[in-house]
């Protein structure tokens, strides 16, 4: 037997080839998954490398160490006691909070807006059905930062000074400088009224979490609107008044040229909060108009045989199975008003990013900042995400 014959046989006992190797699925993905991970890792040293030789040259010290040093800097509005005595961590921390102000106020009141104009799309009357199209075609096709602008610039800086402002209702005025209101001062007890609110809010998911497991065993209905409303409401209420009132409030006052006294929202924060809220709403407004129309038509008309007011009808029928198409594409309108509060820095409003850039300027650690910007705000979409899917697939149709 010929040597070439020998290896052919040796290979077809063996079961092993150069080209079986070639075609097989499970070692050619593998080959090239380890190829792609060199790549990457590749890169990744290439850049660093880079960079730190880019820190060298220009004498760059690299590390979080500055966010110890004095700002030396004020910011306008902040949550928590803050001066420019305060060190750079402190000013983050500030501009994080009012990020997350803008976000959540922003968040809560895009969905109300949105959930009205989205329901009045499908309304009857054509007056409000066009009037909601009109809001929702305008506020769709312009940026967002056009928007920020219009409110800014065509709005809140048009209204009178402090020493003409506008008169509100509960001691409240408002002015091309903000809204002042009443300053809350707590009291020693105010912590009782608190906890007795939280007390309350858990004690009525108790409540309602029994009421579902009875209705589902027997079919008997238990409305828990009175006794939640006793128990968030009441309750603190009642600890309110035991504790004697341990609240009281600082009253602007209008002066001949500013005001005195109380607490002030300043127009940028007016401004952004009112632009992203009513930008964002539109595009939720579809959702909630696209997540109607998925619904059968059928159901609607089931309900309505049995008797149900057609207001009844949306609210207990259509809305709730809508909801298992409208979260889903809600959470990335919610992710987008997060990133979109970053538009601040245009109208000067103390966020992340303007107060990122003011100490990026002083200290020239960029690298530092950035890493910063990517971490809170994926932390903040990864945080949004989690819970709309955890509410997403409590909503979501269990089969039996």
């Amino acid at each position: 037997m010929t040597q070439e014959a020998v290896h052919t046989s040796h290979v077809q006992s063996t079961g092993w080839s150069f080209q079986s190797v070639i075609y097989d699925p499970r070692l050619r993905g593998i080959f090239f998954q380890v190829l792609t991970v060199a790549v990457i890792v590749g890169f990744v040293w290439w850049i660093a490398h880079n960079t730190a030789e880019n820190l060298t040259r220009s004498g760059t010290a690299s590390g979080f160490g500055f966010l110890n040093g004095r700002a030396g800097f004020d910011i306008g509005q902040s949550l928590i006691g803050y001066s420019s005595d305060a060190t750079y961590r402190r000013a983050l921390l500030v501009g994080f909070l009012n990020t997350l102000l803008v976000a959540v106020t922003g968040i809560i009141t895009a969905t109300i807006i949105g959930f009205i104009v989205g329901i009045g799309r499908l309304s009857h009357n054509w007056l409000i059905a066009k009037l909601c199209t009109v809001y929702v075609e305008v506020f769709r096709n312009i940026p967002p930062l056009l928007v920020i602008f219009f409110w800014y610039q065509g709005v809140l800086a048009v209204l009178p000074g402090p020493r003409d402002s506008l008169h509100l209702p509960l001691s409240m005025f408002l002015n091309n400088r903000g809204l002042a209101f009443p300053k809350p001062i707590f009291g020693e007890g105010m912590w009782a009224v608190g906890a007795a609110f939280l007390v309350g809010i858990v004690a009525s998911a108790i409540v309602a979490h029994w009421a579902h497991k009875r209705q589902a065993a027997t079919g008997k209905q238990f409305h828990t609107i009175w006794v939640s409303t006793g128990l968030i409401v009441g309750l603190p209420i009642l600890i309110f008044l035991l504790s004697g009132l341990p609240l009281s409030f600082d009253v602007p006052v209008a002066g001949k040229f500013n005001l005195t006294g109380g607490s002030v929202v300043g127009p940028e924060f007016m401004s952004l909060f009112l632009a992203l809220s009513f930008y964002t709403a539109a595009f939720i407004a579809e959702i909630v108009r696209a997540g109607i129309r998925g619904v059968a038509k059928g159901q609607s008309e089931a309900a309505g045989s049995l008797g149900l007011h057609p207001t009844s009808v949306t609210r207990l029928v259509v809305v709730p199975q809508a909801l298992r198409i409208i979260i889903p594409p809600l959470t990335s309108q919610y992710l987008n008003l997060t990133k979109n509060s970053s538009l601040a820095i245009a109208i000067g409003f103390a966020d992340l990013v303007a107060v990122g850039g003011t100490i990026l300027n002083q200290t020239g650690q960029a690298i530092e900042i950035v890493f910063i910007w990517a971490v809170v705000y994926l932390t903040l979409s990864i945080l949004t995400s989690l819970l709309m899917n955890w509410f997403n697939a409590k909503m979501a149709l269990v089969e039996r």
